[in-house]
């Protein structure tokens, strides 16, 4: 009887000694999985942070999700979240370049065509300024109306070329919403032929 007990604890022991061996397997997989994803974070981090905040904060919460689950011992959920980490930081150094195209190209248009529109609005004030014939519809009170929104509009744009200088580019490209089309409506104000 106790060659039999001692043969089912031996069994029972080998069983929990092989049982802790896959888990330590387990466990060292799954920790190299979630270092993998934590340094791809890490390498797309800057760009990402700049283009698509959005995009990190999602790759970073999976990453704390799975880190949340290695520290609570579920290893399937921990690899897992940590693959869905790894997944999406491989999406942001692509969305990050995608993104920083699209703005590059958005603000060449503006850098283009917005300070031309300006000075053409600025030249059109002076003129009235320095008693050129106010169009039709176009009082005094309306004059300084126009002044002010031009002063507005000349700041913001000063303003979004500062961003830009800073490597701010998304700033400069929000900060610029809108803008093309408040110079339109001036110059159609101003009696400035497009």
């Amino acid at each position: 009887m106790y060659k039999k007990n001692l043969w089912v604890i031996c069994v029972f022991l080998g069983i929990a000694i092989l049982l802790a061996a896959c888990n330590g397997a387990q466990k060292e997989a799954t920790e190299a999985a979630i270092n993998a994803a934590q340094a791809a974070i890490n390498a797309a981090q800057g760009e990402a942070a700049k283009y698509v905040p959005d995009q990190l904060q999602a790759a970073q919460t999976a990453l704390q999700n799975a880190k949340d689950a290695l520290a609570k011992g579920d290893y399937p959920a921990a690899l897992s979240a940590a693959q869905d980490a790894a997944n999406k930081a491989k999406d942001l150094a692509a969305a990050a370049a995608a993104k920083r195209d699209e703005w590059s190209k958005e603000w060449a248009d503006l850098s283009s065509s917005t300070p031309k529109s300006l000075d053409e609005v600025k030249a059109k004030l002076n003129a009235y300024s320095h008693g050129a014939h106010l169009p039709a519809g176009l009082d005094k009170a309306k004059l300084d109306d126009a002044k002010t929104q031009y002063a507005q509009l000349k700041q913001t744009w000063d303003d979004a070329s500062a961003a830009v200088t800073q490597g701010k580019l998304g700033d400069a490209i929000n900060k610029l919403s809108g803008v093309k089309d408040a110079i339109a409506k001036l110059k159609e104000t101003l009696g400035i032929k497009s």
